[in-house]
């Protein structure tokens, strides 16, 4: 049975995942060299993303009246706490950048895969997260790569 609260729930923890997201490459833009126009547009386009992907989410949650969470998770400043630490010691290492990235990518699939997997919520959220989750996948899979191919070089 569909608990609408619930679903509600697994949602605004999804909205905070992506306010977490959005805050983190905020970050790694501010901490990048003006010379890595590349990263800092493809991190200005993960931001939009993320923008997109919570603005699904609270379409379908206000469609309950349920109130939509503006905050970030523990976890997202964990990852933002870490990412400081990093770049204390990796100043102007791309490298550094895209290995925060791609933790920070990681926590989102974690988030999205325990709430694909949750008990009692509606179908059509289920869906949405599945699709949302593939969306951040690819995100993900795109930041792997590139460092990847800053380790080679």
């Amino acid at each position: 049975m569909e608990d609408l609260r619930k679903t509600a729930e697994v949602l605004n923890d999804l909205v905070k995942i992506n306010n977490d997201r959005i805050a983190g490459y905020e970050k790694a833009i501010a901490e990048l060299p003006a010379a890595d126009v590349d990263l800092k547009a493809l991190f200005n386009s993960l931001i939009e993303q993320s923008e997109r992907l919570k603005a699904e989410l609270q379409q379908h949650i206000s469609g309950w009246q349920n109130r939509v969470d503006g905050q970030t998770t523990t976890s997202g400043k964990i990852y933002r706490a870490w990412m400081d630490i990093k770049q204390t010691f990796a100043v102007d290492d791309r490298k550094a950048v895209l290995e925060s990235c791609e933790f920070g990518e990681d926590a989102a699939q974690k988030a999205y895969r325990q709430a694909e997997e949750e008990e009692g919520i509606s179908t059509a959220a289920k869906a949405l997260i599945s699709s949302q989750k593939t969306q951040l996948l690819a995100s993900h899979d795109h930041i792997k790569q590139l460092r990847d191919r800053e380790r080679v070089g």
